[in-house]
């Protein structure tokens, strides 16, 4: 099935269930308001919501309505716990390859997960909203899940039991600031800016065999002022996959029900894919001309990032958002 949260004034919003095909909703009102609380009780609302889900599309749900992308919020809005890292083999590699360096086995061995806000999450088409061109804001196209319980010290199998939702979404970083960090020797906290989700979240079932052992086998595209940048497959190349970085979220403290767990941008060693973020690209011109030429965004430009399967449909619905300063100009 696939869910979204619509806006309706409050904090968490009204929770509904979408088509397949994305075209229409019914509001879960009977059932659930809030996605929190089926995943708080998936084993009993999570059915019912399926049953709701079927009678959509088979046009038997007698509510229902056209679905709106712009109504929606991230399709949980806020969360329990929200950390990622990178997961692929080529976000891994590129900053040691740019450098001219070895990879050293210690890059390949465990993520790095890094916490990010998890109390205000934006949704699809939320404004990218920051005080300055020169805070150096990235777009980021990347993949996520959203658990259920998740015991501490659980297996990377065991985690994978704990997938409830997949997302897609727009990890935003804002580069400059993340270089200061990173110089001060702090973890990255003021870097980390809202993290934007597309419309919808979809069961595991709803990726049916686009989803292997933990892989989402998607093709994730990114635009960038209307110009296709990036075009990534997100499957064979990822190194770890989503059980093993629940599972190293998860190992010294349990994980509680509406935790995301991402995996950072999706890239691709084969650089006729593009790329999912500005600095991808900045490393690619370093490493090929020793230095970067394309810029940060700059207010007005728009990101659309959008993930389709193997029919060439979009799974999640898009994240279409633009870079506006936080305060509007005297």
């Amino acid at each position: 099935m696939k869910l979204a949260t619509y806006k309706d004034g409050s904090r968490d919003g009204q929770l509904v269930v979408v088509s397949r095909d994305l075209a229409s909703a019914h509001y879960a009102t009977g059932i659930a308001s809030r996605l929190q609380q089926v995943l708080d009780d998936w084993g009993f609302l999570a059915p019912q919501l399926q049953d709701l889900s079927v009678s959509l599309h088979h046009g038997r749900a007698r509510h229902a309505f056209p679905f709106d992308p712009a109504q929606c919020m991230a399709p949980l809005p806020r969360a329990c716990h929200w950390a990622s890292a990178p997961a692929w083999l080529h976000t891994l590699e590129s900053p040691w390859l740019a450098r001219g360096e070895a990879v050293p086995p210690s890059a390949l061995a465990a993520p790095a997960l890094v916490r990010g806000a998890a109390d205000a999450l934006a949704g699809p088409h939320d404004a990218i909203a920051v005080a300055s061109e020169a805070l150096g804001a990235d777009f980021g196209a990347a993949l996520a899940v959203v658990t259920g319980d998740v015991p501490q010290g659980a297996t990377a199998e065991q985690a994978l039991d704990g997938v409830r939702l997949v997302l897609l979404a727009n990890e935003t970083v804002l580069r400059s600031v993340q270089a200061a960090e990173a110089q001060a020797g702090v973890p990255p906290l003021q870097s980390r800016a809202r993290t934007a989700f597309a419309p919808v979240a979809v069961t595991l079932d709803e990726l049916g065999d686009a989803w292997q052992g933990g892989r989402p086998h998607l093709t994730v595209q990114t635009h960038w002022n209307g110009r296709k940048v990036g075009l990534a497959e997100s499957g064979p190349e990822m190194a770890f996959h989503f059980g093993e970085l629940i599972a190293h979220a998860a190992r010294t403290r349990p994980l509680a029900a509406g935790s995301i767990v991402g995996a950072g941008p999706v890239g691709n060693r084969d650089r006729s894919r593009g790329y999912a973020t500005i600095a991808e690209k900045r490393l690619e011109e370093t490493r090929q001309d020793g230095a970067a030429r394309t810029g940060w965004l700059r207010f007005g430009d728009t990101v659309r990032i959008e993930a389709k399967g193997r029919d060439g449909q979009p799974v999640f619905g898009a994240i279409e958002q633009e870079l506006v300063p936080l305060h509007a100009p005297d």
